[in-house]
């Protein structure tokens, strides 16, 4: 096997990424205090053509050094929004018509291995996804006004995952699901 150039994989432009079909999934950031792992929700919601970020609260934005050397130059092909408070994203989401999930540990949660998002390509509506601070998780005053909560089955001795790697599973879960629904 020969390992593939930038040139051979084809990769579309920033302006063509910018014009091309996204996912109905925007990813809420509240409160993430590594601009490394913004960084990184960043280049993963390139990769699968995520509609957009919503950085809350103490959540830095682009440009910032310290986003781009994880993010690769991914903040500025995928659309962003800053919101002072994640209340403010969730509401504005949920008026869109999207439904919010929080990604947490919580009672009556779903897990992530079980949960269908999308029926049939009729029911094609949008979501959020909240992603919580690395210490503190998503804050219970705004899951209390999520739609829902989706939890990652976990297996070892960890409570948590970094909140990265989190949004990688989450968002590759829903492309999953998009993928087949859309017949990509």
């Amino acid at each position: 096997m020969k390992k593939l150039t930038m040139l051979e994989m084809g990769r579309m432009t920033t302006s063509e990424f910018k014009e091309s079909e996204k996912m109905p999934l925007v990813i809420v950031l509240d409160n993430i205090r590594s601009l490394n792992n913004i960084g990184s929700v960043f280049r993963t919601s390139d990769a699968f053509r995520v509609e957009s970020i919503y950085l809350c609260g103490i959540s830095a934005t682009p440009p910032s050094p310290e986003i781009h050397k994880t993010a690769l130059g991914a903040e500025d092909s995928v659309d962003w929004q800053y919101f002072e408070d994640t209340h403010e994203a969730v509401k504005a989401l949920q008026e869109r018509g999207y439904r919010v999930m929080a990604i947490e540990q919580c009672q009556g949660s779903t897990m992530l291995d079980t949960w269908q998002a999308w029926e049939n390509e009729e029911n094609l509506f949008g979501y959020g996804v909240v992603m919580g601070n690395e210490v503190k998780g998503v804050q219970q005053s705004v899951v209390d006004m999520c739609d829902g909560c989706l939890e990652i089955p976990q297996f070892g001795t960890k409570h948590s995952l970094n909140v990265s790697v989190t949004t990688g599973l989450v968002i590759w879960d829903f492309f999953k699901q998009f993928k087949k629904l859309k017949n990509l």
